[in-house]
């Protein structure tokens, strides 16, 4: 296994700092126990609304389902841990625990659904709109392009083999749409736009601000429909986030163009500006712009982070479904970053030089985390041949920087 490999890499295995009680997202109470409710149904209730079903010696946390445990674990420095074994069952919960409400997430430019699950853990569902592979038309605008299912898993498996694990996991699903989301849904606004196409297939289209009509309808086979399912982050009553406009924020409009566009000295002035004129979060948001550039995502309009931990933490890589739309092209102005600015963290450097090489190489060991994803093959080979071609080209554009 190359992907196993990897992760046994010296580079994979550089210390985080220690983390201390304010390095957490969530203190939690030890005794604070969760059981299943004595009447045999498999919903999870706090220990003080029900009689406590534990074993004896189990401590606390061991009642927690998988997703609360994700949420616990959040620190200052990583959204999960490196060798983290609640991974496997996390994802594994949701591509396979029972859905027991759908509801269409509210904002957003696209149609996107919460899936709530028996254990109160929570996902926010992205259907398929195009098939692995189809290609972006050359004559589209990046923001009025659709959301990929198959970019969300994939951009969550190639952030963590970056390293950077800045994406709540992601797994793919097959999902029914009759019993799944229109006979247990209680949106009426969702539920009225469901219906039976010509050919026999359950569709529906919900309200969203693009793509939400009839012409864009998303069909199951007959019922039957792919999507993402993203892990939810802690709801934003008990972990505020601050969302952040990304310097190098495109215009949104069809001729207008941004001051970084115009500007080659911008990167000067991004500097001096807060929070980017110390600590580490100019170099995060360069990281992200590599990551956007090997999926050749142009919609980084903005990021978010956990306002606990102020300016000095991670930026958090959501909504990623623009990404692998496009495997025959590259897009340089996404990299604009990293070559205004002429900064990258060495070990950033340092892992994309390993995952250059023949035993790491970055398709073969992608190819090999998604080949685990229920919905495999997650991309079409042409999507992964791309992601090398890129590498190359950023390792070449911090190679400039250095001979400059």
């Amino acid at each position: 296994s190359k992907l196993a490999a990897l992760f046994e890499h010296p580079l994979y295995n550089i210390p985080v700092p220690e983390v201390t009680e304010k390095d957490k997202l969530f203190i939690v109470n030890p005794m604070e126990k969760f059981s299943l409710r004595s009447s045999g149904s498999d919903e999870w209730v706090s220990s003080s609304k029900a009689e406590t079903l534990l074993l004896t010696g189990k401590t606390a946390y061991d009642t927690y389902p998988t997703w609360l445990k994700f949420h616990i674990g959040i620190n200052r420095y990583e959204l999960y841990p490196r060798r983290d074994p609640l991974l496997p069952m996390l994802l594994r919960d949701l591509a396979t625990q029972r859905i027991i409400s759908s509801v269409q997430k509210s904002g957003g430019t696209q149609l996107k659904l919460i899936m709530t699950f028996p254990n109160y853990g929570q996902a926010l569902f992205k259907p398929m709109k195009q098939t692995r592979d189809q290609e972006t038309p050359i004559d589209f605008f990046y923001f009025s392009d659709f959301e990929r299912h198959n970019a969300e898993i994939a951009a969550f498996h190639l952030d963590r083999i970056l390293d950077f694990r800045r994406i709540p996991p992601v797994s793919g699903r097959l999902v029914n749409i009759t019993k799944e989301i229109r006979d247990i849904t209680t949106d009426k606004k969702l539920a009225k736009t469901f219906f039976i196409s010509p050919a026999g297939n359950v569709c529906f289209y919900g309200e969203c601000s693009y793509y939400c009509s009839t012409e864009h309808a998303l069909c199951g086979k007959p019922d039957r429909l792919e999507g993402s399912m993203a892990a939810l982050l802690p709801d934003k009553t008990l972990a505020k986030r601050r969302s952040w406009r990304s310097p190098w924020r495109r215009s949104y409009h069809k001729s207008k163009k941004a001051e970084w566009e115009l500007n080659p000295n911008y990167c000067a002035q991004v500097r001096e500006t807060p929070p980017y004129n110390r600590g580490h979060r100019l170099l995060d948001l360069i990281d992200m712009a590599i990551l956007d550039f090997l999926m050749g995502n142009m919609d980084r309009h903005h990021y978010e982070t956990f306002e606990k931990f102020g300016n000095d933490t991670f930026l958090l890589h959501l909504d990623n479904g623009r990404g692998f739309g496009t495997h025959s092209r590259d897009e340089p102005s996404i990299l604009a970053p990293l070559q205004q600015c002429c900064s990258i963290k060495k070990s950033t450097y340092l892992r994309l030089q390993l995952l250059a090489t023949q035993p790491y190489r970055l398709s073969d060991v992608l190819r090999e985390a998604l080949a685990a994803d229920p919905l495999a093959p997650v991309l079409a080979e042409p999507h992964l041949q791309a992601l090398d071609r890129r590498l190359g080209k950023v390792l070449v554009a911090v190679g400039h920087c250095l001979a400059r």
